[in-house]
């Protein structure tokens, strides 16, 4: 989908949904920049206010690095949307029915990347 001239058109959609509440407390407003860590690493993305969101938890979808050295899709790398969500997760921990790569419940930590900036 992301390769197609036709679906690459539009707004970013590899934000970090994050509940208002959430966000007002770290200094977030809606499309500021949020470096989100865990144990593996961190990414830096633009927030998206969603107060269907529960709140102490965040998504990140679309989330898929096209930026990466190496991507092979053309039109996907020329947008250069969206960090990598597996910078944040665990190759190790495999989901235990299906055997696949398990990206739920990952611990982060969320802050304003303006906010650190400034320290």
């Amino acid at each position: 989908m992301f390769n197609a001239p036709r679906l690459a058109k539009g707004r970013d959609r590899c934000t970090l949904q994050i509940h208002p509440d959430d966000a007002r407390a770290r200094g977030l407003a809606d499309g500021a920049r949020a470096r989100v860590t865990s144990a593996q690493g961190s990414i830096e993305v633009p927030v998206e206010l969603d107060a269907a969101m529960m709140p102490g938890v965040v998504s990140l979808p679309h989330g898929f690095g096209h930026d990466r050295d190496g991507a092979r899709l053309r039109v996907a790398r020329e947008h250069a949307r969206g960090a990598s969500l597996n910078d944040l997760t665990d190759d190790a921990r495999l989901d235990a029915l299906s055997g696949v790569a398990d990206l739920n419940g990952v611990r982060v930590r969320v802050q304003n990347v303006e906010a650190r900036a400034a320290d």
